[in-house]
């Protein structure tokens, strides 16, 4: 049986493999820049696994290049950032990307109750910002924060930050992986973590407050 929580002042949302279904953008886009970056002789071989790229989510783009391509240049990594933004923008305009089932309900379910509502991702952030207004929720957030825009080194930084910006005294981390997790912990809020998304490793969102199967579960526990 779960176990009813306080409501909070505010929660905070981590974008990919939480509010949106990454994959239906990304992959598409993330094919085009491999095709690109060997057009232009930044790349040989065979485009890398999907696995990696999707097992990277949640990681500052840095991270992401150096675990996809680790053999790469600098020059491939940073215009693969480039590109892969470029043709997810042009995702966007076409359609492509879903939100998960039940996010823009609960999202205005939540936003009904009161509680101030913010996205803290480690994406880029145009990537963040498009992706929110595209899918019609941007609305519904006070603020959009992510590591490309305020140069943060780790989630642990944005969410702080975020929190001390607005004042918040009470939240909850909602988000699918360990940077979410120790975010949230670190600056002593309640972890609501997503296990539906896929991309975790095991033992991942250990130490979270909730676990939760389904988005709209996150309303069971207020």
């Amino acid at each position: 049986m779960q176990t009813k929580r306080p409501q909070p002042e505010a929660m905070l949302f981590d974008l990919d493999g939480t509010l949106f279904q990454t994959e239906t953008l990304l992959l598409p886009a993330y094919h085009a820049t491999f095709e690109e970056l060997r057009e232009k002789g930044l790349f040989k071989g065979e485009t890398p696994p999907e696995e990696l790229i999707l097992g990277a989510l949640g990681m500052l783009l840095e991270h992401i290049w150096q675990r996809v391509m680790p053999e790469a240049s600098m020059e491939a990594r940073l215009q693969a950032d480039k590109l892969l933004l470029h043709y997810q923008m042009e995702g966007l305009k076409q359609g492509e990307g879903v939100l998960y089932d039940g996010v823009a309900e609960t999202l205005k379910a939540l936003h009904a109750k009161g509680i101030r509502l913010f996205v803290a991702s480690n994406g880029l952030e145009d990537y963040v910002k498009h992706v929110v207004q595209a899918k019609g929720i941007g609305e519904l957030f006070e603020g959009l924060y992510s590591a490309g825009e305020y140069q943060t080194k780790s989630k642990v930084d944005l969410v702080k930050l975020l929190l001390e910006t607005h004042n918040i005294q009470s939240a909850w981390m909602v988000g699918d992986r360990s940077s979410d997790v120790e975010a949230g912990l670190r600056n002593g809020l309640t972890v609501a973590a997503c296990d539906y998304a896929g991309f975790r490793e095991k033992g991942e969102l250990e130490g979270a407050h909730i676990r939760i199967k389904s988005f709209d579960e996150l309303l069971v526990y207020l």
